[in-house]
């Protein structure tokens, strides 16, 4: 069909019911494209901060291991007796582990940071709710801010620091603060 200056697509085919302007296929193209890390709006600009202001000893996507602690509470407590076994190796295979892969890990003090973008985990001050297919997207965040808040405390339990920068905390007009809130968890 040929451009005509207005719409690239007959009225006709337009209609509440097509959820989308693209096949399956090129859809999905589009979104393999988008990027799950190394976004120039968080990641790269908190990097830029850091090296601007000196800070070293941060690694990138580095994985933290370790054994979960699980969780206290009545429905727990089954898991947590450890039930002898004839196979010690099999044993040690049924002991939960973790890996999460923060955005920038400081291993020396054990900090783990966080780089989230206003609308995927949901900030206070900036995060919108779309207007399409409200149910699909208030579980997608609803999941992502629960899976935050899962990775914090797994993290916490196993000594670990966390610290987390909001998007909007990268403006130019924020960074003196940002810089000082990282030292202060770095203790410096």
């Amino acid at each position: 069909m040929k451009w005509n200056g207005v719409s690239r697509w007959p009225l006709t085919t337009v209609s509440l019911c097509m959820p989308d302007v693209f096949t399956k296929a090129k859809r999905s193209e589009v979104m393999s494209r988008i990027r799950g890390r190394e976004n120039k709006d968080t990641e790269l600009a908190l990097a830029r901060l850091l090296r601007a202001n000196g800070i070293k000893g941060w690694r990138r996507h580095v994985e933290i291991r370790g054994r979960a602690v699980l969780p206290r509470g009545p429905k727990i407590r089954a898991a947590r007796q450890h039930r002898p076994s004839n196979n010690q190796r099999t044993a040690r295979r049924s002991v939960p582990t973790f890996r999460v892969k923060p955005d920038f890990v400081f291993r020396q003090v054990r900090l783990a940071l966080f780089v989230d973008g206003c609308f995927w985990h949901g900030c206070p001050k900036h995060a919108t709710k779309p207007a399409n297919n409200r149910a699909f997207w208030r579980r997608k965040l609803s999941s992502n801010k629960k899976r935050d808040g899962v990775v914090n405390q797994t993290l916490r339990r196993s000594v670990w620091r966390v610290f987390r920068v909001w998007e909007h905390e990268l403006a130019k007009k924020n960074e003196a603060r940002l810089v000082g809130r990282i030292l202060r968890e770095l203790g410096g």
